[in-house]
């Protein structure tokens, strides 16, 4: 069995800067959402979701997401937390024709 990295046991620090950079974000970012996962390698990761209102979705999703990552990055210390980020985004339009329950 693996061992947990050091990222589960700084869930409150992580949750905390998350929501700082959601709200830093607003409007372009209606909320970022996060679990903890593991690859097909078993390597453990966290895996956000980021919705993003349309007029930055269609007109400045490159600026946008980027600057959404590099202030998290700011915030996360990937390599001591232990874990592999990743980030997935989607439009708040595309989220409600979709429906996707893990996206509500």
């Amino acid at each position: 069995m693996r061992i947990r990295p050091e990222a589960f046991r700084q869930e409150d620090k992580i949750r905390e800067e998350v929501k700082a950079v959601e709200e830093e974000m607003k409007p372009d970012v209606i909320w970022i959402r996060w679990h903890f996962g593991q690859d097909w390698k078993e390597e453990w990761g966290i895996y956000f979701k980021v919705l993003l209102s349309d007029d930055a979705a269609e007109h400045r999703l490159r600026e946008v997401s980027e600057k959404v990552e590099k202030r998290i990055e700011e915030r996360l210390d990937f390599e001591d937390l232990e874990i592999f980020d990743h980030f997935n985004y989607r439009s708040e339009s595309g989220q409600a024709k979709l429906r996707e329950e893990s996206w509500a």
